[in-house]
């Protein structure tokens, strides 16, 4: 039967629009006026991870939670709400769970259509994937908490070097003030590199005897990279720096002939074993007391509930540290 040229322009603009609708990359479905669903768009199956039945009420969706993940029913949706009160609903969230137990975050934009005359005859929803955008809100929120404690946590060793740092004039003190600043800022240059998600043992050992690695090279290194906990990388960043400047001042590395050999490894106890083992330099005595430097190493190591060893030798000093690996790594 051949269609009325009216009646044949109208089928030709309603699947014109379905086309377009079809085409965009954004969920969006129709119902009529008691809410049953008569039309969706391929973008709204991608979204919700199915294809609902033609008929089916009020949602494309599965299972539906609030903001707080408290279960949301159908029939308290913002869609039926739009249709029982007649009203678009705005500035809402909501949480889609997929049949497969993904979920997304969501912004619905439920509006009814109207006659001519004014009366209900369905609605149309546009859902708006936000997912990401809460993750990036959430990761930022993260973010902006840990810079807090790190800044708070780096103020807290900062005021700790000035305090324990000492010198017999103005120019020593400044010197070693200097020197632990400068180990703080490589630590921190390097987990700033992977966005304070972690800095390699490696990199900071090396960092600190750069000096001494070139072609005449009295450093060695005998360690695989090693990612560490921001935490554990600033604190084992200011013992490194503390052997170092002990071993240039008065240990090997303050002669030509001396050596100092770094490694660590995974003790079969579940520990990061630390060793620092200085060769050919000046014989080691035992300080009669405490000094700045092994103060600074002492406390840095009970950040990380650590302990260490000191063996003075003939040769140079040999210290070592220990801590639980999963503490320390990651």
């Amino acid at each position: 039967m051949r269609l009325a040229p009216a009646q044949e322009r109208l089928l030709g603009r309603e699947l014109f629009y379905r086309d377009l609708l079809n085409a965009l990359p954004t969920a969006i479905y129709t119902t009529d006026a008691e809410g049953r669903i008569n039309f969706y768009n391929e973008a709204a199956v991608a979204f919700a991870g199915r294809r609902p039945a033609m008929g089916e009420l009020w949602c494309v969706t599965w299972r539906l939670y609030d903001v707080h993940g408290a279960p949301l029913p159908h029939d308290q949706c913002p869609m039926a709400v739009a249709l029982k009160e007649g009203r678009p609903v705005r500035g809402v969230e909501a949480i889609a769970e997929r049949p497969d137990g993904s979920r997304v975050t969501f912004i619905p934009y439920p509006t009814p259509l109207f006659d001519d005359a004014g009366k209900l005859v369905g609605a149309v929803n546009m859902l708006v994937d936000i997912t990401d955008r809460k993750f990036a809100e959430e990761r930022q929120r993260l973010l902006t908490h840990e810079v807090n404690h790190r800044a708070n946590n780096l103020l807290s060793i900062v005021q700790s070097i000035v305090r324990l740092s000492d010198g017999c004039d103005v120019e020593a003190y400044k010197e070693g003030v200097s020197g632990r600043l400068e180990a703080l800022a490589r630590a921190h240059t390097l987990l700033a590199k992977s966005r304070w998600m972690e800095a390699d043992l490696q990199l900071l050992v090396s960092e600190e005897l750069a000096p001494y690695m070139g072609d005449d090279t009295r450093a060695w290194i005998g360690g695989r990279s090693l990612p560490l906990k921001p935490g554990a990388a600033q604190c084992l960043a200011m013992i490194i720096h503390e052997l170092a400047t002990n071993a240039a001042k008065y240990g090997a590395l303050s002669t030509e002939d001396g050596r100092v050999q770094v490694d660590w490894k995974r003790s079969g106890a579940g520990e990061l074993v630390i060793r620092w083992r200085e060769t050919d330099g000046p014989v080691a005595e035992a300080p009669l007391r405490s000094g700045v430097g092994s103060t600074v190493i002492a406390r840095a190591a009970a950040q990380l509930a650590g302990s260490v060893k000191y063996d003075w030798t003939g040769q140079g000093l040999a210290f070592e540290f220990r801590a639980s690996y999963d503490e320390l790594a990651l």
